[in-house]
């Protein structure tokens, strides 16, 4: 949500690509709908050891129910320094987020697991 995180949140668009896109209006299959938010950003990116599920690539995974799946209402939380406003969004019918094989997120809650790093493309290290 950037710099606006008081105003906007974007947050749901994966989930709404699911539910409305895909489940609602039939506009994309299931499988096309994740491919465009798995194996094309990171292609596009650079990271070539993740969107994909495949020996010897990273096991980033969602699992989800495509019958239930799509964003919950957005909730105010004042939780930034000073007790500023920001929006939270989460999802609904997301069972775990799997990320390098260890689960990060079960029924949205967090694990305490923090198997996860900073990744960068190739065009991080330019000048």
């Amino acid at each position: 949500s950037g710099a606006h995180v008081s105003q906007i949140i974007d947050s749901s668009i994966p989930t709404f690509l699911l539910a409305h896109w895909v489940r609602n209006e039939k506009a994309f299959t299931l499988e096309e709908a994740v491919r465009k938010l798995s194996f094309d950003p990171a292609f596009a990116w650079g990271l070539t050891d993740r969107g994909l599920i495949a020996p010897g690539l990273v096991a980033d995974l969602v699992v989800f129910d495509p019958n239930r799946v799509g964003p919950d209402l957005p909730t105010a939380a004042y939780d930034l320094p000073s007790g500023a406003v920001r929006l939270k969004q989460k999802a609904v019918g997301i069972d775990a987020t799997i990320v390098s094989g260890t689960v990060l997120l079960r029924n949205g809650e967090h694990t305490g697991a923090h198997p996860g790093r900073l990744i960068r493309g190739p065009l991080a290290a330019r000048p």
